[in-house]
């Protein structure tokens, strides 16, 4: 008889990518959603979903009743909101109520997907699950899911099974939200709409393909240690580097802009003031241009080791990537 697995953020990026991987392999999938709108993304036979929200407790149980499994993905991802404080609400005290509702009904397994974020920016070397961070949290996005963690603690030491999975900047196929914001850049870019690159081109980001994620999460649920954390991450490389094999596999070669902080600040400005007028999400705010002006330089040895994590090269996840968008184009 196949597992019940539960899972919250399912119509999001990687959850909806998650919740299909799962029920193609024959599992019965319980899906939470605040809403049945977008409910069509994840129609399959073996996905049963449930309307409710984490914050509805009656719904919550109801939807994980008899669950085996459960794959925490939903959060507050939003580039910018306008009551900052929703940050904490859905991904601190959120993130409490399944796990009392798991520890409640007595799951065997829970998976908590956090962000490669609440380790900081790397300086001299990659950074681990076992680095501090050692400067502010540049959003409240990172600095919730940070408290989420210490959370998380509280709960394995009352003998949840609790393992958490910190992905870095995901792209790929799949929804384009504003969790998925490298992949919109991706098509911004093949359609000649983006053609800035970050600072002089030489900072470190870490780029992981969604297919990866999602195999990471099954993983950590299979193989992950109770308490332990585990960095879903992908090749390391400079936005220079970058926007070269995006050029080169494309075959799109568009003259590119080193745009500096003061510019990009400027333009970041812009795009929240015409947010709040026109209600249209801004594509970076200056938080997150503070942010990705820093290295994002990670290792994902620990989970590689330990669960058999694989990381897709850069050139094929982008190969794979651009083939998507152009026949969804």
């Amino acid at each position: 008889m196949h597992l019940k697995i539960f899972i919250t953020g399912s119509t999001g990026f990687i959850g909806g990518n998650l919740a299909r991987k799962l029920a193609d392999s024959g599992y019965r999938v319980h899906a939470l959603c605040r809403s049945t709108y977008k409910t069509n993304l994840i129609e399959h036979k073996n996905i049963k979903v449930f309307k409710g929200n984490i914050f509805d407790k009656l719904s919550l149980e109801s939807a994980m009743e008899s669950c085996d499994q459960v794959y925490h993905l939903g959060a507050c991802t939003k580039v910018l909101v306008q009551n900052r404080e929703l940050y904490y609400k859905v991904n601190v005290f959120g993130t409490v109520n399944v796990l009392d509702t798991a520890l409640k009904l007595g799951v065997e397994r829970v998976v908590v997907t956090s962000t490669a974020g609440v380790l900081g920016p790397s300086s001299g070397g990659a950074k681990d699950e076992a680095s501090d961070w050692a400067i502010g949290f540049f959003n409240e996005y990172d600095h919730s899911k940070y408290l989420m963690e210490r959370k998380i603690e509280e709960y394995v030491k009352k003998g949840l099974h609790v393992v958490l999975v910190n992905p870095t900047r995901v792209y790929g196929p799949g929804l384009l939200s504003q969790a998925n914001s490298a992949t919109k850049i991706i098509n911004m870019y093949l359609q000649g709409k983006w053609r800035i690159i970050p600072g002089n081109g030489s900072r470190i980001c870490n780029y992981v393909f969604i297919e990866d994620v999602v195999n990471g999460h099954i993983l950590a649920m299979e193989r992950g240690r109770a308490g332990e954390k585990y960095i879903l991450g992908g090749p390391n490389t400079s936005y220079s580097n970058f926007y070269q094999a995006l050029a080169n596999i494309s075959n799109k070669k568009y003259v590119m802009f080193k745009f500096p902080e003061p510019l990009l600040m400027g333009i970041s400005r812009i795009m929240v003031l015409f947010s709040k007028i026109s209600g249209f999400p801004p594509l970076i705010t200056p938080q997150y241009v503070r942010k990705y002006l820093r290295d994002w330089e990670v290792s994902s040895e620990k989970a590689e080791k330990e669960l058999g994590y694989a990381i897709t090269p850069l050139d094929i996840g982008l190969e794979r990537t651009i083939a998507w968008l152009n026949e969804i184009n």
